[in-house]
């Protein structure tokens, strides 16, 4: 009987075929039994015949007439069964059906789990492994094998991998874990199972654990699914196979299982074949340690986090089609492909191979007199001697606090060595959670300089999209000021802390804070006097920051650039905007502010709230100017307004400060032109510009001024943004008529689809997310390209035009509507303020529902006037299912100026649908 587990988790029974189950075909379905056999070591014992249930799609796939190019072995946890891999299955036939290549499916219900044989034996780690190799030998198995397991099946899934590396082509997991490491506890939830007391009771007599585990997904499980897994388990007789896996976890290096799980550990450390590890961070039970120890024995594996998801990985998120796309790419025919051939499936590569060339070229005959191989801190070596202004934070306790480039070179060397003493690493991620100025600046060039990674999360993302942004980079190091150090220990964000400010004993030890960053720098200091060298310089190929998206259209994404894509993003803005040693630059947008220093240029960060653009005033913005005598100005949108707003409080003086500006920059979301000419306004002889761009790319395109004017009375729907800027090359995936951009890559004027961007300044790669990157460069045949999630067009004068975000389009029975020209239109009615498009219904009858903001503003949410509704439905251009009216339309967190399409659509729907009337 099983140690620790009550007398009914001994009961035996025969394997049996499952019911009919939601998803499951009854077809799949297969008894197999393995004959009896002996140990095989000396003194083993026998091992009696068993029978096992698995899913099998041979079958099926014969029944089609295809040969498969290889076999999923699929490995369930616990305590679920191979209803877990259903999806796999049935996408692989629907793959194989449309001609696609054809996996054959084998999805195992381990011994005692799921509807194989109860055997009342405790079945170790070990045991797990052998049995399995056992099965695939009477199905006659061989290469090529792709595993793919979850939870502990991911474990018994890689021992089997290490033991037949002949047949094994590929491996794949979903949270799962091939090492504890001793410093830590295993996690609570498991601790709490593995209670004297709880064990036998929470496992076998009760189903509480396997109904813990079915509440935990997410979304919730609906009633029938929920149903489908627990078929197997009804009644304690039937459970004990849940409670000797959770025995059988080796909690500690005496654990009969642990050497097992070492060897595993060692063997998969080993593995050269590709590798694909899923992840669903909502996980209680598999940490993010666990993935980042996957990740590092096996650094060539794709990473794919799905945010959001949790622990039943297949049944939270797309794992099917991933794990698809994922052998399409490094295992088309079964084999990873050689030669240096693309890994991308034909289907989805441009074929026309000359173009490929011309692409390449035509970029870099554009770059050419970029320095890009100067490091992104040349400028400070250069000016290492300089007593001039450097930088200057407007917002200081006491005071502006100048920062004088000596200055700034000496405290950027010695954080850079003091690092380094302390154990700062290249390719360690430091997360700087310090608000823009001089010890952001200093930290961050001195994190680059000795090859560390800087983690940048802004903190207009909000706590929770902070907290995600954080634990998903996994940062060795956090760096921060008293804010951001409170965050990191009360919500458990990983890495040792560096303070930025000095703190009692007391408050370093509750916040768990090490070092300060004074600290740091004496320390560096003593290092140099002492004779110390700067470490080596990283590679220009080596990577260099995380920066965040804005999580405007979902979870913020981790974006990686290497040294050499960062010096491209300053030698871009260099050569578009001619900033660079002698500029002085007022940097309201968090993203210039940093490159300021690698510019060269003098820069100022003006009293505001970072995270609150709106707080942002017009004599805040005059006296930066006049702090550093800058010529350039560059604010977002969102500040913009609200200096333009608070424009009558200037004095004189501050108007003087503000008609010496030459340029003038305002991005990050769509700038309005009346917002561009009341700037100029105030800056009379500046040049107004607003760039295009993203946090994959900084500066795509570029248009001033009079080039919106001109635009004005032009007949194309969206809002142009200008020209290419250096560099740069802009295309367009047509779309089609379910609004997807599946047409050929094109730079033909007027055709509406998804906007394609290639530079040497164009982000390397998304951190942990292999099938965002993925579908970012599925088709382009430039390895610098990137599909931006845009929807617009090209003009015959090559003007870009932007007509909204692909997740936005709505499908009609009439045909595809991009919302950025409709509500264009509506808001030149007069009485409508903003207005915002959103979709109701299923993709291809979809319905267009105009929601705008009146003025005065309405007070309620509620339907249009009968008059507004009139004019707003012969002003838009498209036919409008209905008109409403909100006091705001809400925006994103980041940039508080871009209408939150996708929420407009969630609660217009609702409301339509008979729900209460709220504020979206």
């Amino acid at each position: 009987m099983r140690s620790g587990l009550p007398r009914v988790a001994a009961s035996t029974a025969p394997a049996t075929l499952p019911p009919p189950l939601p998803g499951l075909d009854p077809a799949w379905s297969r008894l197999v039994t393995v004959p009896g056999s002996p140990d095989g070591r000396p003194g083993g014992t026998h091992h009696p015949a068993r029978t096992w249930h698995l899913l099998d799609t041979a079958g099926q796939l014969e029944a089609l007439g295809v040969t498969p190019v290889g076999t999923l072995l699929c490995v369930h946890g616990n305590p679920t069964w191979s209803y877990l891999w259903r999806s796999v299955a049935a996408r692989t036939l629907s793959v194989a059906r449309a001609g696609g290549p054809a996996w054959r499916v084998i999805a195992v219900d381990q011994l005692d789990m799921g509807f194989s044989e109860r055997t009342a034996d405790q079945h170790r780690l070990a045991d797990r492994v052998r049995d399995l190799g056992a099965l695939t030998d009477e199905l006659g198995l061989a290469g090529p094998v792709v595993t793919l397991g979850h939870d502990w099946g991911g474990v018994v899934s890689l021992g089997w991998a290490v033991d037949h590396p002949d047949h094994v082509v590929g491996v794949a997991t979903c949270n799962t874990a091939v090492h504890q490491p001793d410093d830590a506890p295993i996690p609570a939830p498991l601790r709490l199972a593995l209670r004297p007391g709880v064990l036998g009771r929470g496992t076998v007599l009760t189903p509480a654990f396997l109904e813990t585990t079915l509440a935990i997904a997410h979304p919730t499980l609906d009633r029938p699914t929920a149903d489908a897994y627990r078929a197997p388990y009804r009644g304690a007789a039937r459970r004990g196979g849940i409670g000797g896996f959770v025995a059988d976890i080796p909690v500690d290096a005496a654990h009969p299982s642990a050497t097992e799980l070492d060897r595993i550990a060692a063997g998969v450390a080993a593995l050269e074949v590709p590798a694909l590890v899923m992840w669903g961070p909502r996980d209680p039970v598999f940490l993010e340690r666990y993935l980042d120890d996957l990740a590092d024995r096996l650094p060539h594996a794709d990473v794919h986090r799905f945010e959001g998801a949790g622990h039943l990985l297949p049944d939270d998120a797309d794992v099917a089609g991933t794990v698809l796309d994922w052998l399409g790419d490094r295992l088309p025919d079964g084999h990873a492909p050689g030669g240096g051939e693309s890994s991308l499936p034909a289907d989805a590569r441009t074929t026309d191979a000359t173009d490929a060339t011309d692409a390449t070229d035509a970029t870099d005959a554009t770059t050419e007199g970029l320095a890009t191989d100067r490091p992104l801190w040349a400028a400070l070596d250069d000016l290492a001697d300089d007593a001039s202004p450097a930088l200057v934070e407007m917002a200081a306790p006491g005071g502006p606090r100048t920062v004088s480039w000596r200055l700034l070179a000496r405290r950027v060397r010695e954080v850079a060595v003091g690092l380094a003493d302390l154990g700062v690493r290249p390719g360690d991620r430091v997360s700087l959670l310090v608000t823009p100025g001089a010890d952001l600046t200093a930290v961050l060039y001195a994190c680059v300089r000795i090859g560390a990674v800087v983690v940048v999360a802004d903190a207009g993302l909000g706590l929770r999209g902070l907290t995600r942004a954080v634990r998903g980079a996994r940062p060795d190091w956090v760096i921060g000021a008293l804010p951001g150090l409170g965050a990191a220990r009360v919500l458990g964000w990983p890495g040792r802390r560096i303070a930025t400010v000095a703190l009692p004993a007391p408050a370093r030890a509750v916040l768990g804070v090490e070092h300060t960053l004074t600290e740091v720098a004496r320390r560096g200091a003593r290092r140099l006097a002492a004779g110390a060298a700067l470490p080596a310089a990283p590679s220009p190929d080596a990577p260099a920051a995380v920066l965040f998206t804005s999580g405007s259209t979902g979870p913020a994404k981790g974006v990686v650039y290497t040294h050499g894509q960062l010096t491209a993003v300053r030698d871009v803005l260099a050569a578009q905007y001619g900033v660079g040693v002698g500029t002085g630059l007022v940097a309201g947008f968090a993203p210039f502010a940093l490159l300021g220093p690698a510019l060269g240029a003098r820069s100022v960060a003006p009293d505001m709230d970072v995270t609150r653009p709106r707080t942002l005033t017009a004599t805040a913005v005059a006296h930066a100017v006049a702090a550093v005598d800058a010529t350039v100005v560059f604010l977002s949108p969102a500040a913009l307004a609200n200096v333009v707003a608070t424009a009558p409080a200037l004095a004189a003086g501050d108007r003087d400060a503000l008609g010496r500006v030459r340029l003038f920059l305002s991005a990050g979301a769509p700038v309005p032109a009346a917002l561009l000419r009341a700037a100029t306004d105030l800056m009379p002889n500046a040049a107004a510009h607003t760039p295009y761009g993203m946090t994959e790319g900084l500066l795509m395109t570029d248009v001033d001024l009079d080039g919106i004017r001109s635009a004005g009375s032009a007949p194309d729907d969206g809002i142009c943004v200008g020209r290419p800027a250096v560099g740069v090359r802009v295309r367009i995936a047509p779309l089609d008529a379910d609004g997807a951009p599946t047409g050929d890559l094109t730079e033909q004027a007027g055709v509406t689809g998804e906007v394609v961007v290639a530079a040497p300044h164009v982000r390397d790669h998304y951190d942990r997310l292999w099938r965002t990157d993925r579908v970012s460069r599925l088709g382009v045949d430039d390895p610098r390209g990137h599909r931006t999630g845009d929807v617009g067009h090209l003009d015959a004068d090559g003007r870009l035009w932007i007509e909204g975000r692909l997740q936005h389009v709505v499908t009609t029975p009439h045909g595809v509507v991009t919302p950025v020209g409709p509500e264009q239109r509506i808001e030149r009615v007069d009485g409508v303020g903003r207005a915002g498009i959103a979709s109701t219904g299923p993709s291809g009858t979809q319905q267009v529902v105009a929601v705008v903001e009146t003025v005065p503003a309405a007070r309620r949410p509620g339907l249009a006037s009968a008059e507004l509704a009139a004019a707003v439905r012969t002003a838009a251009g498209v036919p409008l299912a209905a008109v409403l009216v909100v006091p705001v339309l809400p925006t994103d967190v980041r940039h508080n100026s871009k209408v939150d399409r996708a929420r407009l659509s969630r609660w217009a729907t609702t409301v339509l649908g008979g729900g209460r009337m709220t504020r979206p």
